[in-house]
Formats: C-alpha cells, structure tokens, sequence
C-alpha cells in the first residue's frame, strides 16, 4: 500500500504556532494578535504544507518549478516567499523553514499510528510516496514510525513527481508489489495519477492537525481490521 505524506499522514502545524516558534528561535517574543496578522501574510504568499501562492515572483520560478526535485530549489523557493513579508525579525525566513525539517512542524493524524501499525501487523507493506524536497525519515523516525514504513519514495530522491506514473511504479518496485494488486493514498488529483501507473486509488480528504481524516477506511480494502 502507498500513502502520501502530507494532507494524508500528517499535517504541517498550526500557521500562528509556526510563527510564534519561528520568532522565538530568531530572539523575538510575539503575542498571538501579532502572530496570527504575520502568519496570514506568510500563508498567502507561500508555506510549504499551505496552499499555493497566488503569485511567485519572476526571480524565484526557477526553484519554484524545481522545489520537489532539489533540496536547495526547495529551501530557496520557501525562504524567498517567506521574504516577500515584511517584517523586522531578523532570520524569520530561515527559521520557518527549519521548522518544517524537523517534527515539531508537523503532527501526525490520529489514525496514522494506528492505521500503519494495523497493515503492519497483517503484513502487508507500506510506501510513503512524496512529492518533498527534503528528508521526512527523521520525523518519521521521532514519532516512532519508521518501523512501520518499508520504504519511503520521495521526489527530490527519484527524480519524479506525482502525477508521474514512475513514481508510484518505482514505489511499487522497492516493495515488491504487483501496481494491479496495489492502492494509493492521498489527498490531491496528484495522488490519483497512480491509475495510470496500474495502481487503484483512494483520494482523502485533508484534516485539521492532529485529528482524524478517515485514514482507517484503508483497513477494509487492505482486507485487514483495525
């Protein structure tokens, strides 16, 4: 079984939270009125994990077209957004960034861990099938979940994005898996390219962090119980 990562497994962290770290990291206390309005502006112009900017300025297309295929094109085009907001934190830019690296930026939902222990047990193996410019392993690993995962198939590594039926192709490979008898998880039209690799699909609604986004409903056509 494959799954995607974010919107499917884990959703990044509250937007005013994000922020309020960010600052404190860079020496700057903010109070939640001035978070939530600095917060708002960093959304609309580009977070990783957030919705797509309306705009990407001309100097920052060419990683932004690349952002999930090299980690420096990722980091350069989320920091270059995030410095299109004004503000008088010195070191912002970067310290949001680094917030999405590691798994305080993240939250799993709570029928991941229960979900992936669940397909674990019965034996069936599991991908992880992202479009990413960095290393989710770590975050993964500090939730205690990588053993749960067989393998973890990420753009910026294989050099194809979802829709792209290599992709799921080369993560069926790594598993062993025949893509006919194979079902993807995820949350995007991306996701549901794996069709056209031979694979089914299940497209799920995104949640709110930390709740459940009905990632359970797997288990039934994985032919195993929760």
């Amino acid at each position: 079984m494959l799954f995607d990562f974010h919107g499917t497994l884990a959703q990044v962290e509250d937007p005013v939270a994000w922020v309020q770290a960010a600052a404190a990291v860079c020496g700057t206390q903010l109070d939640r009125g001035r978070a939530t309005g600095l917060a708002d502006r960093l959304v609309m112009a580009g977070r990783a994990g957030g919705p797509l900017p309306h705009r990407v300025p001309p100097h920052l297309a060419e990683h932004w077209a690349d952002r999930d295929l090299y980690e420096h094109s990722h980091r350069a085009a989320y920091t270059g957004l995030a410095e299109t907001v004004s503000t008088d934190v010195e070191g912002l830019a970067d310290a949001l960034y680094e917030r999405l690296l590691g798994p305080d930026g993240w939250l799993p939902y709570a029928d991941t861990e229960p979900t992936l222990r669940t397909l674990h047990d019965a034996g069936i193996k599991v991908a992880v099938v992202s479009n990413i410019g960095f290393d989710i392993r770590p975050i993964f690993a500090a939730w205690g979940l990588t053993d749960l995962v067989d393998a973890f198939v990420l753009s910026y590594e294989v050099g194809r994005c979802k829709p792209d039926p290599a992709i799921f192709l080369r993560a069926c490979g790594m598993l062993g898996a025949d893509p006919e008898r194979t079902l993807m998880v995820g949350d995007t039209p991306a996701d549901a390219g794996a069709v056209k690799a031979g694979c089914a699909a299940l497209v799920l609604p995104a949640a709110e962090p930390g709740r459940a986004n009905g990632l359970s409903a797997t288990l039934a056509l994985a032919g195993c119980a929760s």
